[in-house]
């Protein structure tokens, strides 16, 4: 099968600044919907490239926007760092919104996925940028608080690992309570794993212990994650 690879674009947020982002197409362009990936903390890398390439390969035209503006680190400490400096209702508002509008003069449907970090930025553009046709959650949340979720009129699919650390399991319940009480169409899936078990580079040199890839538990999470793109993207 032919490895897709992407390039670099640059593309114009709300208030009319430019952002870069590596876009990724698939081989055949014509009537493919379109999906916004958020990276996680540690900035648009070769790993968060791989999942637009691989998603791509499956046929939908993908955007990355750089929230660091080139930036990227393996180091947790930077991370930290890079994470802490970064304007979430910016990015959510102007710099995801920028590349959800740059995808729909492609296509009238976009959907938005975020892993870690990005787990987080895309349920608060969920609650931001309308016209959403779906979005994909994988283990990232921000606080509760800060999710209107009357304004989410995007299904949403979530995947939660019921061992991690950072993101406890009864934060979770009370995210899916508050969709569910919202009246959200919302699919939560728990894995018998840790923080980031879909990123193949977890827990390798210099990553938290905190973090462990699982294949097994990454298969199946990206098999329902593509059952619910083509439920949700593709025109029936």
């Amino acid at each position: 099968m032919k490895q897709h690879t992407g390039s670099m674009i640059t593309f114009t947020r709300p208030d009319g600044q430019a952002l870069q982002g590596y876009l990724a197409k698939p081989e055949k362009t014509e009537g493919a919907p379109a999906i916004v990936v958020i990276q996680e903390w540690w900035g648009l890398n070769d790993q968060i490239r791989g999942v637009a390439n691989r998603l791509a390969q499956a046929g939908y035209l993908v955007l990355v926007p750089d929230l660091y503006r080139g930036k990227a680190t393996v180091e947790e400490e930077e991370a930290n760092h890079l994470m802490n400096g970064l304007d979430f209702a910016d990015a959510a508002s102007q710099d995801i919104r920028g590349a959800v509008d740059f995808l729909k003069t492609l296509t009238d449907r976009v959907g938005v996925t975020g892993f870690c970090m990005g787990g987080a930025l895309t349920l608060l553009a969920a609650t931001q940028i309308p016209g959403l046709s779906a979005v994909v959650v994988w283990y990232g949340c921000p606080p509760l608080d800060y999710i209107d979720a009357t304004k989410i009129t995007a299904p949403v699919l979530g995947h939660w690992a019921t061992q991690d650390m950072f993101f406890e399991a009864d934060m979770i319940d009370a995210l899916e309570t508050k969709l569910r009480d919202a009246k959200v169409d919302v699919e939560f899936h728990r894995y018998l794993a840790h923080h980031a078990f879909a990123n193949e580079t977890a827990a390798g040199p210099g990553r938290i212990a905190a973090t462990q890839y699982d294949p097994v538990w990454a298969q199946l999470a990206w098999d329902r994650t593509l059952t619910f793109w083509g439920k949700t993207l593709w025109k029936r």
